[in-house]
């Protein structure tokens, strides 16, 4: 192997800047340097959102994201893009696919806004009821991002709905089946569930969404939280008979499907396989 350095960028964080927003930053910052660490020719800068972005990536091969609130602006999207376009590979998890959500008149809800920002991702966050207990399977066994993963394997996670922006760039790589949700006076607010895949009530769990000479990959999977960062008020039965949130939770990061995706896409990234 080569002494060539190669640098990846990690953004990791919630919003306003330096709030946890629900999820143990931390934890999952940890985790992904550790995969990271892995090889040494890998050197790693870090932010807690999108500011700086272009400073940071045009020297990079891989950006990895694990966000909470904070969403590219405008500007910083149009670098993003590029660096895509251009031949970057964007490893996006869990809430890479939200952002920013407005205040609905006369009402307590907020409803998701759609930017630039997700057509690039792929995907759009809508909503999520609580998180529960829920199976993956496996829809494309020979991508790469794919190998080693088990035809269905078990996780609880927040039930993410994202709806795909670009499906006829997109491979859709791992799906879950908890049924159509109709939208509710609860959590945000949403027309229709467009999340689902045409015929029927699967939605996507991770695909890979094509620019260009670059690509991106995005999973919904990830949640992860403890007594000072949780944001939970309820989760499903599944996961707890009485509803209430454990006090500490790793969900995916405790599964070997989740931890052989994040090393498959870091792998991806890196053009190893």
């Amino acid at each position: 192997m080569s002494n060539e350095v190669v640098r990846a960028h990690l953004i990791a964080g919630g919003f306003p800047a330096g709030q946890a927003a629900g999820h143990d930053h931390d934890y999952a910052r940890l985790r992904i340097l550790e995969h990271l660490k892995e090889r040494d020719y890998v050197h790693t800068s870090l932010s807690g959102d999108y500011e700086d972005i272009e400073k940071w990536l045009p020297q990079c091969k891989l950006l990895i994201t694990y966000v909470a609130g904070p969403v590219a602006t405008d500007e910083q999207h149009e670098v993003l893009r590029q660096w895509v376009e251009g031949g970057g590979r964007w490893l996006a998890l869990h809430g890479s696919s939200g952002g920013k959500a407005a205040r609905r008149p006369n009402s307590s809800q907020r409803e998701m806004v759609k930017m630039d920002y997700h057509n690039t991702l792929g995907g759009f966050f809508i909503h999520h009821p609580p998180i529960r207990k829920f199976q993956v399977s496996l829809v494309d066994t020979k991508h790469p991002l794919t190998q080693g993963l088990p035809e269905t394997f078990e996780t609880i996670d927040e039930p993410y709905m994202v709806e795909l922006q670009a499906p006829e760039d997109t491979d859709v790589l791992l799906t879950a089946d908890w049924g159509v949700v109709p939208p509710s006076e609860q959590g945000f607010y949403y027309k229709e569930d467009t999340a689902v895949l045409p015929g029927g009530s699967k939605r996507a769990i991770a695909f890979e969404r094509k620019l260009s000479q670059g690509a991106v990959a995005y999973t919904t999977l990830g949640h992860c939280h403890t007594p000072t960062t949780n944001s939970q008020r309820t989760v499903h039965e599944s996961v707890s008979p009485d509803h209430k949130p454990p006090l500490n939770l790793r969900g995916s990061w405790e599964t070997e499907g989740f931890q052989t995706l994040l090393r498959n896409g870091i792998s991806w990234a890196l053009g190893e396989i």
